[in-house]
């Protein structure tokens, strides 16, 4: 297989700068691991679990692969979950050494996660942001663009953005939002990046934790699927996020700003449960995950703009070494262009 050696994959020991984007509850240990197998890098969500859930989580992922598996702490104290420090302490505690922050200040965690001999990655959406990222210590910065699915922090598109971050820091850059295949990898990698960033591609693969009509739903999507709203905000509260299209956002998504509705006196509070049984309330920002039953539609299930570019539900190895193979290729047909 083709190899794409970039600064990204010197800074974090990986063999292809491919990182597989840490996609909420949908991010299992299996999935983490078998992209780091792959080669890329493999992220698990972290601010969602509790201490106890993080150690077994990491712990799980670390002991299935040798390769390296990242974790993701959400600064943004309206989450309602384990608090940022707390996250982190519980995630260096377990032995993460790649950890990546998302939705605040990093600066005052950057210096933990170096004194335990780590690398900090801090997730961004404009060219300031990424300085102040680098001030405050980041070894890496990802560039989020418009694009992306999921809670999403910039509203500059991907190909306008990420330019401006990649002149404007030294340290490596990674480009997410509207990276679905190898193509884009490689218009990443043009652009100055050092590595892709993927949620959507990954949410669609056999090893993530997405319920099969998550899954199904977004292969069948084109890329005119998707809406970004404010519609599921029940659990993180005024934090825009990108999802496909379903019968419930369409019903109730306004187009001003988007923010929920108050439900109708007769629509259930509940809508789905978990596999536990604990109940998903309308609106909450809990995406259809294996083993739930109920009225899925009304859940958010949460996709990028690139989400018309998954073509099936492959096992995560084999996308990485897609996205390797044909970024390789399309770089090359691009070099014949200067000949």
């Amino acid at each position: 297989m083709a190899s794409l050696q970039t600064a990204l994959c010197d800074a974090l020991g990986i063999e292809h700068p491919v990182v597989q984007a840490p996609v909420g509850s949908v991010s299992t240990p299996e999935l983490a691991a078998a992209v780091a197998d792959a080669g890329g890098l493999g992220m698990l969500a972290m601010s969602w679990r509790d201490a106890e859930a993080i150690r077994e989580a990491y712990e799980t992922a670390a002991a299935a692969t040798d390769g390296v598996v990242g974790v993701n702490v959400v600064l943004d104290d309206a989450t309602g979950q384990l608090p940022p420090s707390a996250c982190l302490d519980a995630c260096l505690d377990a032995g993460a050494s790649v950890v990546s922050f998302s939705f605040g200040d990093a600066g005052p965690f950057v210096d933990r996660v170096h004194e335990a001999g780590g690398t900090a990655m801090v997730t961004v959406g404009s060219a300031a942001e990424a300085e102040a990222a680098v001030d405050a210590g980041a070894d890496i910065v990802v560039a989020q663009g418009r694009e992306a699915g999921g809670h999403v922090q910039s509203e500059v598109t991907t190909m306008a953005l990420l330019p401006r971050v990649v002149d404007a820091v030294d340290v490596p850059v990674v480009a997410a939002g509207g990276l679905g295949d190898g193509r884009g990898l490689a218009a990443a990698l043009t652009l100055g990046a050092d590595g892709g960033w993927l949620g959507t591609r990954f949410v669609a693969t056999a090893e993530s934790g997405a319920h099969e009509d998550y899954r199904d739903r977004l292969v069948a999507a084109d890329e005119t699927a998707t809406r970004y709203t404010e519609l599921f905000s029940r659990g993180w509260p005024d934090q825009p996020h990108r999802v496909v299209e379903t019968a419930e956002v369409a019903e109730h998504a306004v187009e001003s700003d988007e923010a929920r509705p108050a439900a109708d006196a007769d629509e259930p509070a509940t809508v789905a449960r978990t596999p536990d049984g604990d109940p998903v309330e309308r609106f909450a920002d809990l995406p259809p995950l294996e083993g739930m039953d109920g009225d899925l539609d009304s859940l958010p299930h949460y996709a990028g703009q690139s989400v018309g570019l998954a073509d099936g539900v492959p096992a995560a190895g084999t996308v990485v070494d897609r996205l390797v193979t044909d970024a390789a290729a399309a770089l090359s047909d691009a070099a014949d262009l200067t000949r």
